[in-house]
């Protein structure tokens, strides 16, 4: 992971990836994983996405794990909450009622810093990393979690066309991340109007991981 990349993404605001809503694939197919409220959901790479405001406002508790910084202390603001901050090893964490954000790298957070989790949300990391990382990052993923299920979303387009990120990830290779662990099951597939930041023809893929 090129750490000076998304620092420097966050600290001049070219955060185009962030959207202005919660994902609308989240609200969707989100009933799917059949969780209890209080249920703790795990966001890696989370950025200061929405999706944190809606999973809160269903009653569910919310962990994260961020690098920058200017991304927690804008989502805390945009929730409204000033967070507790305290040290955890390598990691700073940022925390208020039902919510846990961890700053720093993600391969520094351990099952024992994170705690139990009952499912993830991978909305916008696995397709963060290029290709090299993805197998360590799903590796990791598994570890720490104890392969907690997962609602994974993810692209496809010609790599040849963009580079990332976000990066494309095909169906044979989400299975090869997740296969001997999980049953993968595509819930939806649908181009993406207007092709992948405007450049290229893309398609968004929603999985069930269970």
């Amino acid at each position: 992971m090129d750490i000076g990349f998304w620092h420097q993404k966050w600290e001049k605001n070219e955060i185009g990836f962030h959207i202005n809503k919660a994902n609308p694939m989240l609200v969707k197919y989100f009933h799917k994983l059949a969780l209890s409220k209080d249920s703790r959901i795990f966001l890696p790479l989370c950025g200061k996405t929405l999706d944190i405001a809606w999973l809160l406002s269903e009653d569910f508790r919310v962990v994260g794990v961020e690098l920058s910084d200017v991304a927690i202390k804008q989502l805390f603001a945009e929730l409204g909450v000033e967070p507790r901050r305290s040290k955890s090893r390598k990691l700073e964490l940022f925390s208020a009622q039902n919510i846990d954000i961890f700053c720093g790298d993600i391969f520094e957070l351990s099952d024992e810093i994170l705690g139990k989790v009952d499912t993830i949300y991978d909305r916008a990391a696995l397709v963060a990393l290029p290709n090299a990382m993805r197998k360590q990052y799903a590796a990791h993923l598994l570890k720490i979690t104890k392969a907690a299920p997962q609602l994974l979303i993810s692209f496809e387009y010609d790599q040849n066309v963009m580079e990332g990120p976000p990066f494309s990830v095909s169906n044979e290779e989400v299975k090869q991340h997740y296969q001997d662990h999980y049953e993968v099951n595509l819930l939806e597939n649908m181009d993406i109007p207007g092709g992948l930041k405007g450049k290229c023809a893309a398609e968004e893929k929603v999985y069930l991981l269970q």
